[in-house]
């Protein structure tokens, strides 16, 4: 049936009852915005007032792990490379924010946390930053957010703190930058640099390319401005910037910007750009990038290890189909190679059996013996072929092991209902049995998952990622995890601590629920002949609120929820785990199909130049390492690929059925009317 025509009369009645309902809404925001849990000066002057009361230095002794928080700050205590100082950050639960303003000191020897309370300490606050220079930290700015998320105070105090006794000191002098979070600071010799960052107002958002320099032999703040026709970075937040000898490097960031459309919307900008910055002469210059950069993401972490930079996680919004963005949050890991300004991928390497190591010895001696006497080269090359034949030997070996594992899962799994279930006998099991059999037949990969705004540091060439936020469907979560991964071997991740479970509390929307009622009250006369599009956004807006896909839980994911999926939310959630996962690049995934000695032979060059990168081996040392570089990335591909194929074939018939189902409602519809 067509759309009612309306009954005259009624069209004032109804702008007034909307103008009403506007009226209390807007009523109820500023009653909102003035409540005393939202009053930002009130919450910093109690908080003031109770600092105030602390006397002394208060050291609590071996407490449980800090709360989950992102946007905190992690340093390598530079007196004692195996502590690490964690200060400030924020935690949302779906209700409400907390800012932090705790200090904790974590042992990596004894895995123990120490909690640092101090008289005169600085306010809590996410956003900022921190360095650590001789027996001090330093920080500046950042945000304090009221529960409600509605203010925002922005932060231009500079403190230290003396990691000897415990004691903070605001440093209080003229010149500093203005307030702001979202910025970066790094340490150069004696001096502390100051770059970019927002600075929210309500009305609008700031952003900033300005630099200033901070000596901590003179104590005193400097503005380095652009001279006449020098280049400089645009502005924007939430990039990063690390020291290499007598370079500064800034990569990426985010900002926004207003739309030359009519709207006047703002849009988000995501940078991918690379700058140098020479620290005698203030100029700064374009890094081009070479080698196998990352994509554009924002959020992301980088510290400096020995010559290259490592680079971290990060999000990427990918539209899946029309308006449904899907927000991928990535778990690579990257480096960059400061003098040769090449970016590559950082693979895990294989760990070699004692077998291997021995035939690789072996193989180095034949390398040596043929440099020394030039007529056994023959014999060398005679070498080499046998070497590729046994190479091709335990790649056919390993295909077929892999080939096995892939049957047995195939055997061991039935598709019923739209979804996944592990078979037995004929008989389904629960998920739990499910994830119980993968278990048992797939080595667990322990990796960290998917993040934005984690801290990461090196210490004693070990790698440290501690926390961050990443979302699930459209819950935030919010992460207490800590990793290490030894930089000098690159073997495996460990996980020092897990991350906890937080809850989230759903946000009572009282506006929403009134335009919902109202929404409804408009368009109950329309529901008679528009129920099929009205499914077909709900559709819609399910994929749209779909979370995110972690490396590890890809199998379990696809197994576990496939079959409470329906069609749009499962096509949307293929292309999520293909772009998660990186699928999308030939070079880094396997055919379908395609063995493993297949995968290398294709792809040969990119994992020889990603071992190079950071083993510096050539030769037969330089095969083996792409080799098994290939071989784990096959391994830890190969099930979830298997997967997938089942589930899109699946989806793909649920599409040609829901065609069929759809054209038949179609049809009885003209018939009827």
């Amino acid at each position: 049936m067509g759309k009612k025509t309306k009954k005259p009369g009624k069209g004032k009645e109804k702008t007034e009852k909307k103008t009403a309902k506007a009226e209390e809404k807007k009523a109820r925001r500023e009653s909102k915005k003035l409540s005393p849990e939202d009053d930002i000066d009130a919450i910093l002057l109690s908080i003031q007032k109770e600092e105030a009361k602390k006397k002394e230095v208060h050291v609590e002794e071996n407490v449980p792990a800090p709360s989950p928080r992102s946007n905190c700050t992690l340093n390598i205590n530079p007196m004692k490379e195996t502590e690490l100082i964690l200060y400030g950050g924020e935690f949302y639960n779906g209700n409400k924010t907390f800012v932090y303003g705790d200090l904790y000191r974590y042992d990596v020897e004894k895995q123990e946390w120490k909690l640092i309370s101090s008289p005169n300490s600085p306010p809590p606050r996410s956003a900022h930053q921190a360095v650590s220079w001789k027996n001090n930290l330093y920080i500046f700015g950042g945000e304090f957010t009221s529960p409600n998320q509605e203010r925002f105070h922005h932060y231009k105090d500079f403190w230290t703190l003396d990691l000897k006794t415990n004691q903070w000191e605001q440093i209080n002098l003229k010149g500093c930058p203005s307030p702001r979070s979202g910025h970066r600071m790094v340490l150069y010799k004696h001096k502390i640099i100051v770059f970019g960052g927002f600075y929210d107002t309500l009305r609008e958002v700031r952003y900033y390319n300005d630099l200033y320099v901070f000596d901590l032999d003179q104590y005193k703040w400097q503005e380095v401005k652009p001279g006449p026709g020098s280049f400089w970075p645009s502005a924007r937040s939430g990039f990063q910037f690390f020291v290499y000898q007598d370079e500064i490097f800034l990569y990426g960031g985010y900002s926004k910007e207003v739309s030359s459309d009519k709207s006047s919307s703002e849009k988000g900008i995501v940078h991918s750009d690379m700058w140098s910055l020479d620290p005698k002469t203030w100029e700064w210059n374009k890094v081009k990038k070479s080698g196998m950069p990352p994509g554009p993401r924002a959020g992301f972490s980088m510290c400096i290890h020995k010559r290259r930079a490592l680079l971290f996680g990060g999000v990427v919004d990918m539209e899946v189909e029309g308006d449904v963005i899907m927000s991928l949050f990535l778990n690579e890991l990257y480096g960059f190679q400061i003098d040769s300004r090449r970016w590559y991928p950082l693979e895990l390497r294989k760990e070699k059996s004692t077998k291997d190591k021995s035939s690789g010895q072996k193989d180095t001696d034949a390398d040596l013996d043929g440099k020394i006497n030039p007529i056994e080269q023959k014999e060398c090359a005679a070498n080499d072929e046998d070497e590729n034949s046994e190479y091709h030997e335990e790649a056919g070996d390993l295909d077929s092991n892999i080939d096995e594992i892939s049957q047995h899962m195939g055997t061991a799994m039935t598709v019923s209902n739209g979804g996944l279930a592990a078979n037995s006998g004929g008989k389904p099991h629960e998920s739990g049995a499910k994830l119980e059999l993968q278990n048992s037949i797939l080595p667990e990969i322990v990796k960290p998952c998917g993040r934005i705004n984690s801290c990461m540091v090196v210490g004693r060439d070990t790698l440290y990622i501690y926390g961050g936020m990443m979302e699930v469907k459209d819950e935030e979560i919010t992460l207490d995890d800590l990793y290490c991964l030894n930089l000098s071997k690159l073997d495996e991740w460990k996980c020092i601590i897990q991350a906890s479970e937080s809850e989230w509390v759903e946000a009572e929307d009282e506006d929403g629920d009134e335009d919902e009622d109202e929404d409804d009250s408009e368009d109950e006369c329309n529901s008679d002949g528009n129920s099929d599009e009205t499914t077909d956004d709900d559709d819609d807006v399910e994929a749209k609120n779909d979370g995110s896909v972690q490396m590890g839980d890809a199998v379990a994911l696809i197994k576990g929820q496939g079959k409470t999926l329906r069609r749009k939310e499962k096509r949307a959630r293929i292309e999520q785990i293909r772009a998660s996962l990186g699928l999308s690049d030939s070079q880094r995934t396997p055919m379908p199909g395609e063995s493993l000695r297949d995968f290398y032979k294709r792809t040969n060059l990119y994992w020889q130049m990603a071992a190079h990168e950071h083993t510096q081996h050539t030769g037969k040392e330089l095969r083996k390492d792409g080799f098994d570089l290939a071989e784990a990335r096959y391994r830890e591909l190969k099930p979830i690929l298997d997967e997938l194929a089942i589930l899109e074939v699946e989806q793909k018939a649920e599409e040609e059925e829901g065609a069929e189902t759809s054209s038949r409602k179609r049809g009885k519809k003209k018939i009827k009317h």
